[in-house]
This record gives C-alpha cells, structure tokens and sequence, in this order.
C-alpha cells in the first residue's frame, strides 16, 4: 500500500444507538478514533448512503467512510464512493470486526475471501473484487456458530472493551506507517502486540 494510492478507510457497522456500542461495531470505533485524532468531522451524505469525513495526515488527504446502510448492505455505500471518486480496490482499507480472534487482536491483510463476515461478504461483489485491504479487530467467539449473531450485537464487557480500545488506539497511532507504505512494519507491529 503506498501513499499515493491511498485514499478511503472504511469502518463497518450498523447505524444507530442501539448498535453504537456492540461488537459488530469495532470498524465504526476506528474511524471514530481516526476522525477524533486528526480533527476530521463525520456528515451524512445521502448520494453515498453513509457518513463521511476528511482528515489530512501528514499533508496527505483522506475519507473516511461509515455505511449507513445496516452491514449486510456495506457494499452499497462503500461502492458508491469508491465509484465516485474512481478509487481502486487497492485503495481502500476496510475495518470490521472479527470473531475468528481474539479480543484486541489485530490483523492487517490485502484481499482474500469475506470469512463470513455479512460485511465483506456484500462489499467484495459491490466493488468486483476482493483486493482492498483489511483490517481484521478480533473480537472473540462466544464458542458456538449459533451464538455468534446475538454476540456480536451485544456489548463487550468492562475488561474486553478496554482491549478493544487499547487495540483501536494502537491501530491509529500506527496509520502514519501505513501511509509511508511501510505495510510490513504495521503487520508486525500490530501482527506481535499483546491482545491481553
């Protein structure tokens, strides 16, 4: 991923209070993060059925994206910006939650499948390819497939939601390397971080 090329980092989640604090969520508390430390301000803007803000870091300019379609829709919002401005799959970087990991884990990744996740299982066919980056925020699994829908929709508790933070704040204060193109450097720095 190189800085020039760079350009919209998506957080995947569902709209509303009700979901504000959930699992499912985590995408959205990145970008929020992201906005919060660079003085961007997120607008909804109905033509990309989402919110959008723009943040400049270190003289380079971004968006940042949160759907406000439910995540099972994604893919609509995250094309019709991706469309709008002609930005290429290899241009976007796309946050959401993972049960596969564990909480607080993080995984930085270029394409590959949607894993099951309803988010990326809608955005890979929207934008005709599985090549924009990823990165995966492990959230945990509550153990057995048919919990996972009620899991990820409820809250963490006290001591899961201080990792997930302390994981989003690393995943932030790392952005800088990831704009210079040090995508290596990022993998193992979040790749080797302590979930715990």
């Amino acid at each position: 991923m190189s800085a020039a090329a760079y350009a919209l980092v998506v957080g995947l989640g569902n709209p509303g209070e009700r979901y504000a604090q959930t699992r499912h969520n985590a995408g959205f508390w990145f970008v929020d993060e992201l906005a919060r430390r660079y003085g961007g301000s997120f607008r909804s803007d109905r033509k990309f059925h989402g919110e959008l803000a723009r943040i400049s870091v270190d003289g380079l300019d971004f968006l940042l994206l949160k759907p406000g379609t439910f995540m099972n829709r994604s893919g609509l919002s995250v094309a019709a910006v991706a469309n709008f401005y002609r930005f290429a799959p290899h241009a976007l970087l796309v946050a959401h939650d993972e049960i596969d990991l564990p909480p607080g884990t993080l995984r930085l990744k270029q394409g590959g499948g949607h894993g099951g996740h309803n988010g990326l299982r809608d955005i890979i066919p929207a934008l005709g390819s599985p090549d924009f980056w990823r990165l995966r925020i492990g959230v945990g699994h509550p153990g057995h497939k048919d919990q996972v829908v009620n899991y990820v929709l409820a809250r963490a508790g006290l001591d899961e939601q201080r990792t997930l933070d302390a994981a989003i704040e690393e995943a932030v204060e790392a952005f800088p390397l990831l704009l210079a193109g040090e995508t290596g450097k990022v993998q193992q720095r979040l790749h080797s971080r302590k979930s715990g």
